[in-house]
């Protein structure tokens, strides 16, 4: 393992050693930055192995014996909340992908990926944003949009004022996986000003993060068209 300062470092967490290998051959011998410090094949000891670690990103398998991924991703959030968590699996499926993103993860991508996808939402959560492959968010908001309870739950945070239109704006950006310096362009606003709005929304909604900001507004209804 030839470590530069600038790598992210990353621990591997999947029950597959075959995936775990050629995860570890993919980022190492593409020459994009990638240290792998670590794997893991269940949940508690990828606990262990972040405890001594201490990687920059974490990439989660959901479904594994023992500890599963969702649980795991709990944990790390409560001790670690400066590691980042991207859900990798072979689970198309919607439920799924909002328990991990409101347990604390920050992406959530398919097994099927391409390398550079995953090259991306690795870099992308190590600043700390949040990285959804397109179409898997279209599917999330399309289905928000048929669901009568969220259509009210839309209209009752309407009604509480809970947020303003453009902090909508600024969440609604957020689950597409725009960064803030885009949301800022595309708005004709300074990146400190959608800071601002981001600390709002986190404050209004009760969380924490990116991805719970957009879980939370899914469940409210905040991100109906």
């Amino acid at each position: 393992m030839n470590e530069k300062p600038d790598d992210v470092r990353v621990v591997v967490v999947d029950d597959h050693l075959v995936v775990r290998e050629g995860l570890r051959m993919m980022l190492e011998i593409a020459g994009k930055g990638f240290t792998v410090l670590g794997d893991a094949a269940d949940g508690a000891a990828a606990l262990r192995v972040i405890e001594e670690l201490q990687p920059d990103v974490v990439l989660m398998d959901l479904r594994m014996p023992g500890m599963d991924g969702l649980d795991a991703i709990t944990w790390i959030r409560e001790r670690w909340p400066h590691i980042a968590v991207v859900i990798l699996t072979t689970y198309n499926e919607d439920d799924l992908m909002l328990r991990g993103l409101r347990a604390g993860a920050c992406g959530y991508l398919l097994k099927d990926t391409d390398r550079e996808t995953l090259f991306h939402a690795i870099r992308a959560a190590a600043r700390g944003d949040m990285l959804m492959q397109p179409e898997i968010m279209a599917r999330i908001l399309a289905r928000t949009t048929d669901a009568p309870h969220l259509a009210q739950a839309s209209a009752e945070a309407e009604k509480e004022n809970m947020l303003t239109e453009r902090e909508r704006e600024v969440l609604q950006a957020v689950a597409r996986g725009e960064r803030s310096k885009e949301i800022a362009s595309r708005l004709g606003i300074s990146t400190r000003t959608v800071s601002s709005h981001l600390t709002s929304i986190y404050a209004k909604l009760g969380v924490d993060s990116r991805a719970s900001a957009v879980v939370a507004g899914i469940e409210r209804g905040l991100l109906l068209p």
